[in-house]
């Protein structure tokens, strides 16, 4: 038997998954089911009052049968399933709920002047209710038809009169009811076990997902780490460079004067040394010392200069500050490693801007927009101009727009191009996270927008608006390059 239920769709093979369905299917509303149970038992009672129109002289025996039956079993077994430790029994008390009443019922026809021949309507109408109204499965509704039909049967042993054919009608349509519940009871059932099925499927896709986007997430993070740190490779390189031309100058100027100096000795140690040479050799050293002095000086402020723009993107504390002579200063201490790139800045911001915000992140913005420009809007370091004008629509937002003449964004990339991993020079070992985590900065730290703006002539043109002064002050994401 239990294998032709799992053939039929009403049984599942895995104990652990039917013991869940169970739970859902049978104890899944037991509130609305008590509702239902209590009407059950208030209808069967008031059936009484059909016997009190036809046979007012058996109502006193039919309302204790009925009566009883409801206040004594079906109201108790209600009452069960209040009791959180009884949940686990709840088809058993379905089951003896629809039992019980249907066994007893027989035996009031028994009472009654008419015997049997209201008795197929009487069983059709608790049939109905079982199988409509309760959660009973294929089987326990089984267990109730065989159950109360067996009654029925044996009641019928003990009926004094019976006019012929009437138990042949009324067995034919408690069996055709019987047919009936059972096959919408099993059609109900096979159902909810599709849709069991179906839950517990997209149940575990939307558990394998969230895994998955999870994984998605921890990479994303760990490419946006190896991008700040292509981008620190980067930043050491334009240092490396700029730095290295002073160096190299003082280096070769110390090892002139070396020369110079040993010179010098070499003629001192002999019988004659020429004033003319003395003083040549002098003036060698003075043009060697100042020339070194000057290199050496170059390369200490070009050293504090990355240190300052270090500074600058580090800084995490929200403060006030003034715009125009913020965005001077941090030009100046890029300029060396733009410079590089052979980009040219322009700043163009009204004086007495100011802003009440976090100019770590800000600058981290600027870098990001002004480093992207160099490396995808002039391509081969042939240089160009990175524009920013600022501007302040009302006396609550600040605008500061970023243009380039360079090469521009191709038209399919425009809608994602602050997506993750979105770039044009992947092929060049760009990630695409640059300006991805400008607009994360921009979005999260500054409480503002970042936002691509067409342009008639070629070339890019990125917006970023901010508040001047947030209310309420936010933790910026450190998200260094």
């Amino acid at each position: 038997m239990l294998a032709l239920l799992i053939r039929l769709g009403l049984r599942f093979e895995d104990r652990i998954e039917e013991r869940r369905f169970v739970d859902q299917y049978v104890r899944g509303s037991l509130g609305w089911t008590q509702i239902a149970m209590l009407l059950g038992a208030a209808t069967y009672a008031s059936y009484t009052l059909w016997d009190w129109v036809l046979y007012p002289e058996v109502v006193p025996t039919t309302l204790a049968i009925r009566g009883g039956t409801a206040v004594v079993i079906l109201l108790p077994l209600t009452a069960l399933l209040s009791r959180r430790r009884m949940k686990p029994w709840a088809e058993t008390i379905f089951l003896i709920y629809c039992v019980i009443p249907g066994c007893i019922l027989p035996s009031i026809y028994l009472v009654l002047p008419s015997g049997f021949t209201f008795a197929a309507p009487g069983m059709m109408m608790i049939i109905l209710f079982v199988s409509t109204m309760l959660p009973l499965r294929i089987g326990s509704l089984a267990i109730f038809c065989l159950l109360s039909w067996v009654a029925l049967l044996v009641a019928e042993t003990f009926a004094s009169t019976m006019p012929t054919g009437l138990s042949f009608i009324n067995h034919s349509l408690v069996g055709n009811a019987y047919a009936l519940s059972l096959y919408a009871v099993a059609a109900r059932e096979y159902r909810a076990r599709k849709q069991f099925r179906t839950s517990e499927a997209l149940q575990r896709e939307k558990e394998r997902s969230e895994k998955s986007l999870r994984d998605l997430r921890a990479t994303q993070e760990h490419l946006v780490q190896a991008e700040k740190l292509a981008s620190l490779g980067q930043l050491v390189a334009g240092v490396a460079h700029e730095v290295s031309t002073p160096l190299g100058l003082a280096l070769t100027t110390s090892t002139a004067m070396q020369d110079d100096l040993q010179t010098m000795s070499d003629a001192l140690g002999g019988a004659s040394v020429r004033r003319s040479d003395l003083t040549k050799g002098i003036d060698r050293l003075k043009q060697g010392l100042n020339l070194t002095f000057e290199n050496l000086h170059r390369a200490s402020e070009m050293v504090h200069s990355f240190r300052q723009v270090a500074v600058h993107q580090a800084d995490e504390d929200r403060r006030s500050f003034e715009l125009r002579d913020w965005l001077s200063e941090l030009m100046s201490r890029l300029g060396p490693l733009l410079s590089h790139h052979a980009l040219t800045v322009e700043v163009h911001c009204p004086a007495g801007i100011k802003l009440n915000s976090y100019p770590g992140a800000l600058a981290q913005v600027i870098s990001n927009l002004a480093l992207n420009t160099a490396a995808h809007a002039y391509p081969d370091k042939r240089g160009g101009r990175f524009v920013i004008t600022v501007n302040q629509p009302n006396p609550r937002s600040v605008r500061l727009v970023c243009a380039d003449e360079g090469v521009g964004i191709p038209d399919h990339l425009q809608a994602h191009i602050f997506d993750p991993f979105v770039t044009t020079s992947r092929e060049k070992g760009n990630a695409g996270l640059g300006l991805h985590i400008a607009f994360n900065l921009v979005t999260s730290s500054l409480n503002g927008r970042l936002l691509l703006e067409s342009k008639a002539s070629p070339g890019t043109q990125i917006v970023i608006e901010i508040p001047v002064e947030e209310h309420v002050a936010r933790e910026p994401r450190r998200l260094e390059v």
